[in-house]
């Protein structure tokens, strides 16, 4: 799947650690498109990373950190830390949402960005996946690939710092992405990605 493309609800893998596997190396992918675009493209590049971003971790949120805890042996302090690491990657990603890819520091910011993402991401492979394929069943992972399917198609598109539980987003991702998706609507109406 091109990067531009890239819909992370529309992935097709019945386990779910391959579907949040090829979901980091599709991030990687649009981590690189941001990178090599310029002007308005960039933009438009970028608001793609933001939109995956967003919706894979709100899934993760929901669905994989959940089980994790339940499942993995120290499980609350594997997720908590995940955790952690997603609300920092949350907080680079409404900051240069904020700024903008015409900023002067929007480059170093995405640089910083993706640094948090990828170190995020490979302790999510090394930490929790390898542990969730060893210690659930294929059964197991293929309902869990359908539920990260559902919360992708129902989460927010833009980051939301400090909603980083499975409750906080049952409770406010619904809200948060019917504003989301409507406030993307209406800047693709008026033809802008910011």
């Amino acid at each position: 799947m091109d990067g531009r493309h890239a819909a992370p609800e529309l992935s097709n893998e019945n386990d779910v650690v391959d579907l949040l596997l090829r979901q980091h190396g599709m991030i990687t992918e649009l981590f690189d498109e941001v990178e090599r675009a310029a002007g308005s493209e960039q933009g438009e590049a970028f608001q793609r990373l933001v939109r995956m971003l967003a919706v894979h971790e709100t899934a993760e949120e929901e669905i994989v950190h959940p089980y994790a805890r339940l499942k993995l042996e120290d499980g609350d302090t594997v997720v908590d830390r995940r955790l952690n690491e997603e609300r920092q990657g949350k907080l680079l990603l409404s900051h240069l949402e904020q700024l903008g890819t015409d900023h002067p520091e929007f480059s170093h910011n995405l640089r910083a960005l993706r640094a948090t993402v990828l170190a995020h991401a490979r302790a999510e492979e090394r930490d929790e996946f390898t542990l969730l394929r060893a210690h659930t069943s294929e059964a197991e992972r293929r309902a869990m690939a359908a539920g990260v399917r559902a919360a992708e198609a129902m989460a927010p598109t833009h980051p939301h710092p400090g909603v980083e539980s499975a409750t906080l987003n049952f409770l406010l991702g619904p809200p948060a992405a019917i504003i989301d998706r409507t406030r993307d609507a209406i800047r693709k109406a008026m033809g802008r990605s910011a």
